[in-house]
């Protein structure tokens, strides 16, 4: 068991009292961002702790909780606290296709400046450099290693565009160095991340938000409001749908590694592996090493609204997941078509991965190659929520009672979410946030147990009070992973 960590603590279990967020025009006090501001009419509900889910998978001690706020940080030198006025001093962190995008989003943000960037690329740090200089005018500053820009005292908050499984020891170094995060989803490539990554943004009292960019788009958070009040009457099933058309891959051969990149950083708390094209750039989502499929790419988003709709906070009690890769021949590892199944006491989230050829479903219309959604269930009829708006039909007629386009003039616009996280960073309160680490972390969670049934081949049943998968030693070791030296994800943060 050399390399994993001991224990595995509970994704979210803070104790048994919750704070109620603050109403969002009392937020908005402390930052007003008038091209992005909040409809109060859509302030999120609290969402209630969810019971302890994975624990100690490796010593299998029981362990119900830990206590909110075990390390207190304060505002010091080191730990400084802005000003409701300052400008955020901003450093990205993966500036690859995604990471470009975060330049491009968070420039657009009022109160934000992007002071640096980070890349372990040389090629990929010159070209996000020259787009900072004419995104605003100036010159930030380059590191090829994260943790020389944790020392830049100038650096308020990061924003990770990393491969998946350098989520969350980027997000925990920052939040120890005294950093804000806005992570890319997933927030974490295991189960136990996500739950170190909780720990240390409460110890080290940082604002971490998850780029999981629903959470903050108007049609989806009314939608949701919906759902809670009975739109469709009591909820029982929900659906995801991820049907992204790709291609196949290919085969690449191993060669030398090109120069300019740091392949051991690359990889980080991965195994070492001789580099190839398509363990680097976007192909690494395809490896388990460093991605978590398309599962944990797109459908972490719509596994978010599942979870969120459903209002499900605890632990499945069965988790299943079936698949494979079909008619592909070429070097990508996770599935290219994957069915999840999800039973929780009064409800089921039902998960559907096609990256092949895939009809629509839900009576949504067709939009190019790729449909992506959810569908709810109620007892009275069911809605239909996707990028384009979302459906109410009710009764066994199906008759269409309401119909709803985006609120946002941009389909899939994170700009709305990066500026609730710029909100939070100056009011210091992580309850703004519309995605929290903790919100994250547990959306990602289920993305994880379908991987690990999937990858078992076997039905996985739960013992809630452990949260451990119940008789399956091999389905506990992979909620962690073997960490490769000096790239491990600490036990305590």
């Amino acid at each position: 068991m050399d390399g994993y960590p001991q224990k595995i603590a509970a994704v979210g279990c803070l104790g048994e009292e919750y704070q109620q967020p603050e109403p969002c025009d009392r937020r908005e006090a402390a930052l007003i961002i008038p091209a992005f501001k909040c409809d109060s009419s859509l302030a999120p509900q609290a969402e209630p702790l969810r019971p302890c889910s994975t624990l100690y998978a490796m010593s299998h001690t029981t362990r119900r909780g830990f206590v909110r706020g075990a390390g207190a940080a304060v505002a010091s030198s080191a730990f400084p606290v802005l000003g409701a006025n300052e400008t955020v001093n901003l450093a990205v962190i993966g500036t690859g296709g995604r990471g470009r995008g975060h330049l491009g989003f968070f420039s657009e943000v009022p109160g934000a400046r992007i002071a640096a960037i980070c890349d372990v690329n040389q090629a990929a740090r010159e070209r996000a450099s020259a787009m900072v200089r004419k995104l605003q005018d100036s010159t930030p500053k380059e590191y090829s290693d994260m943790r020389k820009l944790f020392e830049d005292r100038d650096i308020d908050a990061v924003s990770v565009a990393t491969p998946n499984h350098w989520h969350a020891l980027t997000t925990i170094w920052a939040c120890q160095a005294g950093k804000d995060v806005y992570v890319e989803k997933p927030a974490s490539h295991n189960v136990f991340e996500g739950e170190q990554m909780v720990q240390a943004a409460r110890k080290y009292k940082r604002m971490v938000q998850v780029g999981s960019q629903s959470r903050s788009i108007g049609h989806k958070r009314k939608a949701m409001a919906m759902l809670r009040e009975g739109a469709i009457g009591t909820l029982y099933m929900a659906r995801g749908l991820c049907f992204r058309r790709r291609k196949s891959i290919g085969h690449t051969p191993e060669e030398p590694v090109p120069a300019g990149l740091d392949w051991d950083i690359f990889l980080g708390p991965a195994p070492m592996r001789a580099y190839s094209k398509n363990r680097f750039a976007y192909n690494w989502h395809w490896f388990w090493d460093t991605g978590n499929g398309d599962i944990g790419n797109q459908g972490v988003h719509e596994m978010d609204i599942c979870r969120w709709g459903l209002a499900e906070y605890g632990m499945p009690g069965t988790i299943s997941s079936s698949g494979g890769k079909f008619v592909w021949k070429d070097d990508q590892e996770t599935p290219n078509t994957q069915q999840s199944h999800f039973l929780f006491d009064k409800s089921e989230i039902v998960f559907e991965v096609r990256n092949l050829s895939s009809p629509n479903e839900g009576g949504a219309p067709l939009r190019g190659n790729n449909y992506v959604g959810n569908i709810f269930f109620g007892d009275q009829g069911y809605m239909v929520v996707d990028p384009y708006g979302f459906r109410i039909f009710m009764g066994d007629e199906r008759e269409k009672t309401h119909e709803e386009e985006p609120h946002e003039d941009k389909i899939w616009d994170p700009r709305p979410h990066m500026a609730n996280f710029v909100e939070a960073v100056r009011s210091r309160n992580h309850y703004a946030l519309n995605a929290d680490v903790q919100i994250g972390a547990a959306a990602a969670e289920l993305c994880h147990l379908a991987n690990i049934s999937y990858r078992c081949g076997q039905q996985l049943h739960t013992d809630r009070e452990t949260g451990l998968f119940v008789g399956n030693g091999m389905a506990n070791e992979m909620l962690s992973r073997r960490y490769r030296a000096p790239y491990v994800v600490p036990q305590l943060v």
